[in-house]
């Protein structure tokens, strides 16, 4: 018991259970919605688009969370763009932002006098350093995306079924799709200290992911996605602790790895059972 309890005793360790924890259940949260949609590759092009917002608001010492969401409205405006002007797809333009955003993210961080630091923390994040604000701050941000998911419910579950039929039945598909993008800022803004705006993404869509294979309805998946995610953070946590290993990454790992866990007891499964009946 006290190989899983010992890497907790500390102030700073609980402080970065606690907010890896608020992380995993926002991220599992919007990480839904993502995986219904088949908007993976979209969240991983958002997820690197916030990057040169962060990285402008630490060189000029404001709230990160602003330089987040002036970054997310202009990833979504440019991706706009680009669809409205050229004949180029959506999955072009997104390509085309992906690396254009981090590039940017990079070339901002490559100005600050403690380059490879801030580079690391803001990529990779630092579970380790999360303040007692930085989770008052995940509070709040939990609390807006909870709230707007109860809210928009079942127009975010007409538009993941069906965008042609969420009009027909006036569920306002190109609101809750707006509301949608503003749910995957808010999850990254709120995850970066704690994961970082690259490796959040393991744990935006890891759980949902796992959670698809167990469940059968929308809530039941979103419920066991946010279990998925908050053992996730625990089980990183202690693993980094024990084997010296970076504490971020390995919370964004271990949903990956329960996701082909459960996926081949699943297949092993299916295939014994098919044995027995054949």
């Amino acid at each position: 018991m006290d190989w899983f309890l010992e890497p907790f005793e500390l102030g700073f360790q609980q402080r970065a259970l606690l907010g890896g924890v608020l992380a995993a259940l926002m991220a599992s949260t919007v990480g839904t919605w993502l995986v219904l949609r088949g908007m993976s590759f979209f969240g991983d092009a958002f997820v690197h688009g916030v990057v040169p917002g962060v990285a402008a608001a630490v060189v000029l010492d404001i709230n990160p969370l602003v330089g987040a969401a002036v970054a997310a409205a202009v990833m979504v405006a440019a991706i706009e763009l680009v669809q409205r002007k050229t004949v180029l797809g959506e999955d072009t333009s997104i390509g085309l932002l992906f690396v254009g955003m981090l590039a940017l993210g990079v070339v901002i961080i490559s100005r600050m006098d403690s380059y490879s630091g801030s580079l690391t923390s803001i990529l990779f994040g630092d579970a380790l350093g999360v303040s007692t604000e930085d989770i008052v701050g995940q509070l709040i941000v939990l609390g807006v995306v909870l709230t707007v998911s109860l809210l928009l419910y079942r127009p975010l579950v007409a538009l993941s079924l069906s965008r042609d039929k969420a009009e027909l039945l006036g569920m306002r598909p190109g609101f809750a799709h707006a509301a949608l993008l503003v749910l995957i800022a808010l999850a990254v803004i709120g995850s970066y200290q704690s994961v970082g705006t690259l490796l959040v993404f393991g744990l935006l869509v890891g759980p949902p992911a796992t959670a698809s294979l167990l469940t059968g309805t929308i809530r039941s998946m979103m419920v066991v996605a946010g279990a998925v995610g908050v053992f996730s953070v625990w089980a990183g946590l202690v693993l980094s602790y024990h084997w010296g290993i970076a504490a971020s990454a390995t919370m964004a790992l271990v949903p990956i790895v329960i996701f082909f866990v459960v996926l081949g007891v699943k297949s092993v499964l299916r295939t014994t059972r098919v044995s027995v009946v054949a």
